[in-house]
């Protein structure tokens, strides 16, 4: 009989022996997010739709186009997250989290949902690290944000990544170039898509964002915004750049960068490899001063970014990155008979107890059989117990790579023998 159901279109497995390559890569992340002090937050994985309408914005492909919106039994309309920020924002004016002192740094890694169509780097279930950072306006914070990106990225040893930043302007400056930008794309309305018809009164803007290749180009003789840009804006893009410069980070001023998102103002920015083919944005984020406002908060200045796990991943195989295979295990003790396996069972538990992986025949397999698996997870030691092991206390324990035998007690003081015997092997190597 064959299985029930499959996978989901757009939706990936990620199988034991691939786990390694995404922990491997988020401990990375969560170690670099902890020296620039930011700590975990972890938010539901659906919310209530408005949260997005109101933070995402209305017209945003995200929210018109994108998301997983349902009805619940009791009459509500949730969403599953289709990003990040919003949750994150939502939790702080929740729990208050301003009182705990500003600014409050927060990172996340998490699971997200969009309906689109899947594609190499683009899936309906995938996944991001994110960083938030509330309550602080200074062009520093623009730079730090961005700055652990960059020492993630070099950590994980990735080259070709390249920094492109703008700054979209605030509430001051952007009705101008919203002005500007409705007079550009009046004369092209009939070329631009339905969904760009649309935006042309309510957000002009968003059409500098549409995928389609007519709109594309249509918008690459639109006005660029840092033709208008006010003087605080300007004077904070200049600072933001100077700090990216004394920390030795490469960039390039992109004006047609407006991120998919309203909440943005201001410094907008994307880390793009050119490895992954048109999906090539693997982190992008920027400042959204607006966002707990229109969220029924305070003003309360804050921006951040999301990074691409499976892109960033996809970047790495393409660079030929190794990511370092997770230790095998330390030794296979096979017993034979119940009371030798009772024996084994006790030896890798107080293996285990020492920090070492150990492993034994649950399934009930013949010698042969049992040492065909010790071979197949590569375990780096074996060790069989019989009658007369038990008879005599002792048993041999032989390296699977060399072949070499050494007898070790079968008392309290294994554990440490073998743990020593496996430091001396390791620093063989």
């Amino acid at each position: 009989m064959g299985v029930i159901t499959k996978k989901i279109k757009g939706t990936e497995d990620v199988l034991p022996k691939q786990s390694y390559r995404w922990q491997f890569v988020e401990n990375i992340m969560r170690e670099e997010a902890a020296k620039f002090g930011f700590k975990e937050l972890r938010t539901p994985v659906f919310e209530h739709t408005e949260l997005f309408a109101r933070g995402v914005g209305d017209t945003t492909d995200v929210v018109q186009k994108e998301m997983y919106t349902f009805d619940t039994k009791g009459g509500e309309s949730v969403t599953l997250r289709p990003e990040g920020t919003a949750g994150a924002a939502r939790a702080l004016l929740e729990h208050s989290l301003t009182n705990e002192g500003l600014p409050i740094k927060a990172y996340y890694l998490t699971s997200c949902y969009r309906y689109e169509k899947p594609q190499a780097g683009r899936l309906r279930e995938f996944h991001q690290f994110g960083i938030e950072e509330y309550g602080t306006s200074s062009p520093l914070a623009d730079a730090e944000v961005i700055s652990l990106a960059d020492s993630i990225f070099k950590r994980l040893q990735i080259e070709n990544l390249h920094l492109e930043i703008n700054s979209i302007g605030c509430p001051e400056c952007r009705p101008n170039f919203h002005k500007a930008l409705k007079e550009y794309f009046s004369e092209y309305k009939d070329e631009l898509c339905g969904t760009c018809l649309t935006r042309l009164d309510k957000n002009p803007m968003r059409i500098l964002d549409c995928k389609s290749p007519v709109c594309s180009k249509i918008a690459e003789g639109a006005p660029k915004i840092t033709d208008f840009l006010c003087e605080e804006c300007r004077d904070h893009f200049a600072q933001v750049q100077n700090y990216l410069r004394i920390a030795g980070i490469d960039f390039k001023v992109n004006p047609t960068i407006v991120r998919g998102l309203d909440y943005y103002t201001k410094t907008v920015f994307e880390f793009v490899s050119d490895a992954i083919g048109s999906q090539g944005t693997v982190c992008g984020g920027g400042r959204y001063d607006g966002l707990i406002e229109q969220l029924g908060g305070q003003h309360l200045p804050s921006l951040g970014y999301a990074m691409g796990i499976e892109r960033l991943l996809m970047v790495m195989d393409n660079q030929g990155i190794e990511i370092p295979a997770p230790a095998p295990c330390a030794i296979y003790i096979a017993g034979l008979g119940d009371n030798a396996q009772t024996k084994a069972f006790e030896l890798i538990q107080a293996v285990r107890s020492c920090g070492l992986s150990a492993e034994t025949d649950v399934v009930g397999r013949g010698l042969r059989a049992q040492m065909k698996y010790a071979d197949k997870i590569g375990a780096q030691f074996s060790m069989v117990i019989g009658d007369n092991e038990l008879d005599e206390n002792k048993a041999k324990v032989k390296n699977m790579t060399t072949g070499e035998q050494t007898e070790l007690p079968l008392d309290e003081s294994f554990a440490e023998q073998f743990r020593a015997l496996h430091m001396a092997a390791e620093f063989a190597d």
